[in-house]
């Protein structure tokens, strides 16, 4: 069961004061146009809970691009979020693309040491991707938790700046 044994991170419970003083980029890819609605809106509203104000909003064509852009972005934010969906299709790019995706992520906030919350869903079929996607009548919200997760990350590696 996908969110199985998740930890449930309340915004509230972060420092508000500290919390709205980050600097939050979401890179989303452009695919799939009403999943990604609902990723961007559950990520704005993380956002918006956590009193960030203005996170910058930067779309990208698909989610092979998503590592260059976070790759640009985290030196100069305290947060990165990369929100994408690839639904498996009948040949390996959906496998070439999930590995890039996830390998450059990876990467980035390794190198970085810029926390990215990883919002892509890798998905066999679009009604998977539906019901991850925090829209009305899905079981979860992956834009929400990959926010919330880059943010939480951000705020306990300050500590240690």
């Amino acid at each position: 069961m996908s969110g199985h044994g998740a930890p449930t991170i309340d915004l509230s419970t972060l420092n508000p004061e500290a919390s709205s003083q980050l600097k939050l980029a979401i890179v989303a890819a452009s695919w799939h146009t009403q999943i990604m609605d609902g990723l961007v809106d559950g990520a704005l509203r993380a956002a918006k809970e956590a009193g960030i104000a203005e996170p910058v909003l930067l779309r990208v064509p698909g989610s092979f691009e998503l590592p260059v852009a976070a790759a640009r972005l985290a030196p100069h934010f305290d947060a990165v979020v990369a929100l994408g969906v690839v639904i498996r299709g009948g040949t390996p790019h959906f496998d070439y693309v999930c590995q890039a995706a996830t390998s450059g992520l990876t990467d980035v906030s390794v190198r970085t040491g810029v926390p990215v919350g990883f919002g892509v869903l890798t998905c066999d079929t679009e009604e998977q991707g539906l019901d991850r996607a925090g829209l009305a009548g899905s079981s979860e919200d992956k834009g929400h938790e990959a926010v919330t997760a880059a943010l939480a990350t951000a705020l306990t590696l300050k500590q240690y700046a």
